[in-house]
């Protein structure tokens, strides 16, 4: 079974997706993920500017299941957040991979994102 993970980033076991580009690197929820909480509600993100840490929580995501912290696997400081989920957190649910990014860092160093699970890795997690 697939379900369908872009090989063009990195994951993390806790579900969150990097996109890197440079030394910018977007982030997100898988779409496993946003499966599994259903209809997401609200998302609690960092402001502009704010410092983010790999391994650690960075915001939350609630939805009508659950609430989860959302982690980093790479540090850096917030260059942009996906000002859209405010009004239409369900780009989360609709289109994960894509227009339901969360937020984007300026990595402090762009070699963090190679230990981070490939898609293969992530893929095999899951147990597809």
């Amino acid at each position: 079974m697939t379900v369908g993970v872009p090989n063009d980033r990195r994951y993390l076991k806790s579900h969150e997706w990097h996109k890197l580009s440079g030394d910018t690197c977007t982030i997100g929820i898988t779409k496993f993920a946003a499966d599994e909480l259903t209809d997401i509600t609200y998302v609690s993100m960092p402001k502009v500017g704010r410092e983010v840490t790999a391994g650690q929580a960075f915001g939350e995501i609630e939805s009508v299941k659950a609430t989860s912290d959302l982690y980093c696997g790479m540090s850096g400081i917030v260059t942009e957040v996906n000002e859209k989920l405010n009004d239409s957190p369900e780009l989360v649910n609709n289109d994960s991979y894509e227009a339901g990014w969360l937020i984007k860092i300026k990595v402090s160093d762009p070699s963090q994102h190679a230990r981070l699970l490939s898609a293969a890795d992530y893929e095999a997690q899951l147990g597809a």
